[in-house]
C-alpha cells in the first residue's frame, strides 16, 4: 500500500466514525429517552452523557441521540430546545466563541520565499505536511473548494454545531502568490459551497449569501509581509477577505536573514500599516527558536509585537520553530549547527510570553498541529497550551489575552457588565478596544463578553498615501465580535450572543466617532453580516458599509 493509499484509507475510516453514527436507537429506547432529556431543566454535557448511557447503554453515540431528536423535531413530535440542542453538541469548543470556522486548503503552488525550515512536500503547499489535519481533508477531496467547503459544513452539522454563521480560513500557504484567476474561483466556490447553489460571478455568489442558510462572517487567508500593497488589500477587499494571516516569524532582521525569510521588519512595518489603514484584522504568526535565536533573544523579540507601535497585532499564532527532515534547517541540526529548545526552555519561553500579553490580542495557537512523528527534535508536547497555563498558575503568572478571558459557556447578565475602552497608538491612527467585560477576581481575570476594534486614522495615513479612496474621512470598525457558544441567527439564550451587546457596541463607537471629529463610520463587513448592519442604519458601499454620523458632540450611552 502506497502512502497516499494509506492515508486515504484512514480519511475514509475517520469519516465513517464521525458521519455514519454508530448504531441505531430502538423505539422504545428512544421515546424513554427523549422523555427523560426533555424534562431535564438545566442540560450539560455530562447530565445528557450520564443519561444516554443510564438509558441507551454505553455503545450508543450522542451523533445517534441528535439525529433522532433532530428528526422528532423537524416532524412535530417534539420541541426545540436550543440548551438541549448545545448539550448534545461534540467537541463543543469547536464553536464556543460565537462563530462556526471552517478550513479549507489551497491546491500546490510555489511560494517566493526558500525558508530553512519549511518543509515542502510535492502533493501539498508548501510549509504543510500530507497527514496534518487539515492538508488531509484537501488532499482527499482534491483541494476542490466546493467539497471542502460542503463536506466540513456537513461534519460539523452531523456532530450539532450551529453552522449559519461561518468564519472560513483559506489554509495553502502564500495566497498573494497566487493567480488572481485562481483567487477568485476559489472563493467563489466557497460561498457556493456555503450557498448550497451554484453561481456564474463571484457577486452573483456573494450576493446570495447575504441571505443564505450558512452565511460568512469572517474570511482569512494567508501572506507574506513583502507581498502586501494598496492594490492587494483593495483585491482582498472584493474578495471578502475580513482578516489576514501575516507570517512574520521575527522583528530581527539577522534571524530573518539566517532563516532566509526574504523580507525584513520594516516590511512588516508596511503591511501592517496598509492592512490596518483598510479595517482588516490582523493575524500575526510569530516563530521562537527560529537559527540564530535564543531564549532570550526570543522573549526580547516578542515584547518587539507590542512595544513596537507599527506591529502590535490583533491576534497571534505561536508557532515554536519545529524540526522537519528534508528541510535546510535540518541538514543544520545534523551538522550540530542548530539545536532545538528543551521542553523546559520553551516552556518557560511561553509563559514569560503569555504574561506581558495586552488585553486586545487574541492568541489562537501555541503550537502548530504538526503529527508528532514528523518532527525529528524539540517539543513533541501534544497539549502545550495546558502545560504553559499550569505552569503560569504555579507562578502567580496570569494571560490577559482575549482567548483566555472568553466568557464561554458562562451566562451573562448585560446589565452586570460594565465597558471598558483600552487605547493604542499606531504610526498612522488611535485604537480603541472595546470590550464589556464581567468583574474579575483574584483568582480569574475579568470576563470577556464581547468586544469592538475602533480604529481612528490620523493624518499620517492620508500622507502615506495608504488610505482606500472609500475610507478617507472615516472612522473605521475593523472588528465586533460578541462571545458564547455559536447560537443560530434568531435564537435566545442566557449567552452573551444576541443579547445586543454588538448593537451597544457599535453605539459607543458611534460615539468616540462623532467626539473625535468623525462625519462618517464604516466598517469591514463580511459577506454575510451586511443585513446585520443595514438593519441598524448602514449603507453599502463598493468595499465596505458607511453611517453618516451628525456633527453633535454626545456623551456615551452607557
Amino acid at each position: 500500500m502506497t502512502h497516499h493509499e494509506n492515508l486515504r484509507e484512514r480519511w475514509a475510516e475517520w469519516t465513517a466514525r464521525h458521519e455514519d453514527g454508530g448504531s441505531a436507537l430502538s423505539d422504545a429506547t428512544l421515546v424513554t429517552l427523549m422523555d427523560r432529556l426533555t424534562a431535564v431543566d438545566t442540560p450539560t454535557h455530562q447530565k445528557v452523557r450520564t443519561l444516554i448511557h443510564r438509558i441507551a447503554g454505553p455503545t450508543v453515540s450522542k451523533v445517534d441521540v441528535l439525529r433522532a431528536y433532530r428528526a422528532l423535531v423537524a416532524r412535530g413530535l417534539a420541541e426545540e430546545r436550543p440548551e438541549l440542542l448545545s448539550a448534545l453538541c461534540l467537541k463543543p469548543t469547536r464553536t464556543i466563541s460565537g462563530v462556526t470556522p471552517v478550513a479549507v486548503m489551497t491546491e500546490p503552488h510555489p511560494c517566493p520565499g526558500s525558508c530553512i525550515f519549511c518543509p515542502d512536500f510535492d502533493d501539498m503547499p508548501k510549509s504543510y505536511i500530507t497527514d496534518e489535519p487539515g492538508a488531509l481533508r484537501g488532499l482527499q477531496l482534491d483541494f476542490d473548494p466546493y467539497r471542502q467547503t460542503r463536506h466540513r459544513i456537513q461534519a460539523l452539522t452531523t456532530i450539532g454545531h450551529a453552522t449559519d454563521k461561518i468564519e472560513l480560513i483559506v489554509l495553502g500557504g502564500t495566497w498573494s502568490a497566487y493567480p488572481r484567476e485562481y483567487q477568485e474561483r476559489f472563493i467563489r466556490r466557497c460561498f457556493d459551497g456555503m450557498n448550497e447553489s451554484d453561481s456564474t460571478t463571484l457577486g452573483d455568489a456573494q450576493q446570495r449569501n447575504e441571505r443564505a442558510q450558512h452565511r460568512n462572517v469572517g474570511l482569512a487567508v494567508e501572506t507574506r509581509p513583502d507581498l502586501v500593497t494598496l492594490d492587494e488589500a483593495a483585491w482582498l477587499r472584493r474578495l471578502g477577505v475580513t482578516k489576514v494571516q501575516v507570517g512574520v516569524q521575527s522583528l530581527d532582521d539577522r534571524i530573518l536573514s539566517l532563516n532566509r525569510r526574504g523580507h525584513t521588519a520594516d516590511d512588516t512595518r508596511r503591511a501592517f500599516a496598509v492592512l490596518r489603514a483598510a479595517g482588516f484584522k490582523i493575524h500575526a504568526h510569530w516563530m521562537p527558536n527560529l537559527l540564530g535565536a535564543t531564549p532570550e533573544s526570543d522573549l526580547v523579540d516578542f515584547a518587539r509585537l507590542w512595544d513596537d507601535p507599527a506591529i502590535r497585532p490583533d491576534e497571534l499564532k505561536i508557532y515554536p520553530c519545529s524540526l522537519i527532515a528534508g528541510t535546510e534547517l535540518y541538514r543544520l541540526w545534523e551538522g550540530g549547527e542548530y539545536v532545538p529548545y528543551s521542553d523546559d526552555e520553551l516552556i518557560e519561553l511561553l509563559a514569560r510570553c503569555k504574561a506581558i500579553i495586552p488585553p486586545y490580542c487574541r492568541v489562537t495557537r501555541l503550537m502548530r498541529d504538526i503529527p508528532v512523528h514528523h518532527i525529528e527534535a524539540g517539543c513533541r508536547i501534544p497539549n502545550l497550551r495546558q502545560t504553559v497555563r499550569r505552569n503560569m498558575g504555579e507562578r502567580g503568572l496570569r494571560c490577559r489575552c482575549i482567548r483566555c478571558r472568553e466568557v464561554r459557556v458562562s451566562d451573562v447578565d448585560p446589565q452586570s457588565i460594565v465597558l471598558d475602552d483600552t487605547i493604542y497608538e499606531t504610526p498612522t491612527s488611535t485604537e480603541h478596544f472595546l470590550s464589556f467585560v464581567a468583574a474579575s477576581t483574584s483568582a480569574e481575570p475579568s470576563r470577556l463578553a464581547g468586544f469592538l476594534r475602533l480604529s481612528l486614522p490620523t493624518q499620517a495615513a492620508d500622507v502615506r498615501g495608504i488610505v482606500l479612496p472609500e475610507l478617507r474621512g472615516a472612522a473605521l470598525i475593523r472588528e465586533v465580535h460578541v462571545y458564547g457558544p455559536s447560537l443560530p441567527l434568531g435564537t435566545r439564550a442566557p449567552h452573551a450572543q444576541h443579547r445586543g451587546l454588538g448593537t451597544r457596541l457599535l453605539e459607543e463607537a458611534a460615539h468616540i466617532a462623532r467626539n473625535a471629529g468623525f462625519r462618517r463610520l464604516s466598517v469591514i463587513s463580511a459577506i454575510g453580516t451586511r443585513a446585520y448592519y443595514r438593519a441598524r442604519g448602514f449603507r453599502l458601499g463598493e468595499l465596505y458599509v458607511h453611517q453618516d454620523l451628525d456633527s453633535r458632540r454626545c456623551e456615551p450611552s452607557h
